[in-house]
């Protein structure tokens, strides 16, 4: 048989769904020939233009192809935008999941929660360990990083050597003794065709502090504190929980938790081994008030000011167990994701008011470590591979950039190192390697149980909504005939009881359309309907300076023996019983 040459070759796709110029979803797709290998499928939260969205998503449409084979799903870690969107790809298609055992633990208590039987899918893998998945091979290869069971992937296929690293940092006194793997980084390095790295903390100079640090300061604080401590972190933290139980118990203090996911997740690394509580330590969140304040600890959700979580609930005084007093002191042992920095000033600013003392990066050094690689452990791992391609990967588009930069310093060809954008499609094979060409790579919307019903329109509305409010107009007529009406109703955009002369002119307004469209001969609905808009929106605008959304209702109605047209328009609050039989309403 005639060898392929180099020239010839297929080409190895690499497709980003998501987790380019953003934080979050992260999604990336490996494709050669018929066959896709997925690295992560994760969700990222709603900017504030997303009005009730609950969560965001890749687009699936590019992997759900009938004509390709979506061999596996492999994790790099368990957090939220690295798995988030499982649930939502597993209900379209049935294909293995393979990760560690915590990532895995994580995947099915989401999966429990909407009640899908998937476990079945389910594949735990030890790191260390290479599986063949078609015409791929992947290895997990160990690193640190802001929860435990981490690991960056060693792929091969079409013989390309391919790493990506994962969500990673270079952590020598990680809190559960398991130090990234930098030997087996070193033992493959030389020969690594493509390098996909996490551009997180890429502007940040020096390195990362380990976990350990963190660990001490929350025993200093703890041993100097004579008040009630209330921590927050991320619920996926266990390290940071496990140092958080190690300084209560250190200190004799009792620890209550409270928010749901802090719960589910201590629960799941308590089952599976990757937490250990000291004996008689926890407690319940009723019992907190049985204790003295200097002899309780609470660790809570809301590190990140999300509207509903446990620390949000107890700044606005609506917890139901805890309420803040003077004297608390509350640590915030995170930093704001990007875009969450004036959810998390609003938290802060209302514990301060209630007469807590709030700790945080700004005001008190090592609460937090973060869980990302800066500068100089990114050019260790340039160092230890020696790529010839590199793709910054995980970033808002500044990240990726000054990691690009970093790249060039450590020698990568700037023709070889590719900036790329979600749905960006990088061909390589062992001679060369190109980016021409993109897919679509849209966002789907989660809205609560209705996924990808919700786009770019009904946004915009509930945006003018927010905005300005509704103003509807309901009518009956037969045919093109006013029959009752019109009636005004307003929400959110102006108090009738308080308006009353705006919306009585309104509905004269509005009685004049309809009558001159029945004067003009005008009976289609859809017309009468776009005068309404058009006319009163021009009025309302004139007097307020305001654009509501404009709701025509027609009903279809038949007047009741003696009944005349109606004469002017009301506004009313509420529906009127009229002497009219409505057929229906449109």
């Amino acid at each position: 048989m005639a060898r392929i040459s180099a020239k010839n070759m297929p080409m190895l796709k690499v497709i980003p769904l998501g987790g380019l110029g953003e934080v979050g979803k992260n999604m990336t797709v490996l494709e050669y020939e018929d066959e896709i290998l997925i690295v992560d499928c994760g969700m990222s939260f709603p900017d504030d233009e997303m009005f009730g969205i609950d969560a965001v998503i890749p687009d699936f449409n590019y992997v759900l192809d009938q004509n390709k084979t979506v061999r596996a799903v492999v994790i790099t870690h368990g957090h939220e935008d690295h798995i988030g969107a499982l649930p939502f790809l597993l209900d379209k298609i049935d294909v293995p999941v393979y990760g560690t055992k915590l990532s895995l633990g994580l995947i099915q208590r989401k999966l429990d929660e909407k009640m899908m039987d998937k476990a079945r899918l389910m594949r735990q893998v030890t790191i260390g360990e290479v599986i063949k998945l078609g015409r791929f091979e992947v290895e997990f290869i160990r690193n640190n990083h802001s929860i435990a069971d981490s690991c960056s992937l060693f792929i091969k296929c079409a013989g390309l050597k391919i790493v990506h690293t994962g969500d990673f940092k270079i952590d020598y006194t990680p809190v559960d003794g398991e130090v990234i793997d930098l030997q087996r980084l070193a033992e493959i390095g030389g020969g690594i065709d493509l390098l996909l790295s996490d551009s997180t903390n890429a502007e940040y100079p020096g390195n990362t502090p380990s976990e350990k640090k963190v660990g001490n300061t929350l025993m200093e604080l703890f041993r100097g504190c004579k008040s009630r401590i209330i921590v927050t972190s991320f619920a996926s933290n266990i390290h940071r929980t496990q140092q958080i139980f190690q300084a209560a118990s250190a200190n004799n203090r009792k620890l209550a938790l409270s928010g749901r996911s802090m719960l589910n997740i201590v629960k799941v690394a308590q089952e599976l081994g990757y937490l250990k509580i000291p004996e008689d330590v926890l407690i319940d969140i009723k019992d907190v008030k049985k204790y003295k304040d200097n002899k309780v600890v609470i660790l809570t959700t809301g590190s990140q000011g999300e509207p509903m979580s446990a620390l949000t609930r107890m700044a606005a005084g609506e917890h139901r167990q805890i309420q803040i007093k003077s004297g608390d002191v509350v640590i915030m042992s995170a930093n704001p994701i990007p875009g969450n920095e004036k959810m998390i000033i609003d938290v802060v600013n209302k514990l301060f008011a209630l007469g807590a003392q709030v700790l945080y990066s700004k005001n008190t050094e090592n609460v937090h470590a973060s869980g990302h690689a800066s500068q100089e452990e990114l050019k260790l791992i340039f160092s230890l591979l020696k790529p010839k391609y590199f793709v910054p990967v995980h970033g808002e588009v500044k990240m990726l950039i000054k990691h690009a930069e970093i790249a060039k310093e450590m020698g990568v060809r700037a023709s070889n190192v590719f900036l790329m954008q979600n749905g960006d499609v990088l061909e390589i094979n062992k001679r060369e390697a190109k980016c021409e060409n993109a897919i679509n790579a849209g966002i789907t919307l989660v809205d609560g149980l209705g996924v990808g019903d919700i786009g770019n329109i009904v946004l915009k509305e509930r945006k003018a909504l927010s905005q300005f409010g509704i103003l509807m107009i309901a009518v009956a007529m037969d045919k093109n005939r006013l029959v009752s009406g019109p009636d005004i109703i307003s929400r959110g955009f102006v108090y009738m009881r308080e308006s009353s002369d705006l919306i009585n002119k309104t509905a004269q307004i509005a009685k004049g359309v309809i009558l001159q469209c029945e004067k003009d001969g005008i009976k289609d609905w859809v017309d009468i309907k776009t005068k309404l808009k058009n006319q009163v929106g021009d009025y309302l605008y004139e007097q307020t300076g305001r654009n509501p959304i404009i709701l025509p209702i027609i009903m279809s109605a038949t007047p009741a023996a003696g009944q005349q047209s109606a004469g002017a328009g009301r506004a009313t609050n509420k529906g009127e019983t009229r002497n009219v039989r409505v057929r229906q309403s449109q």
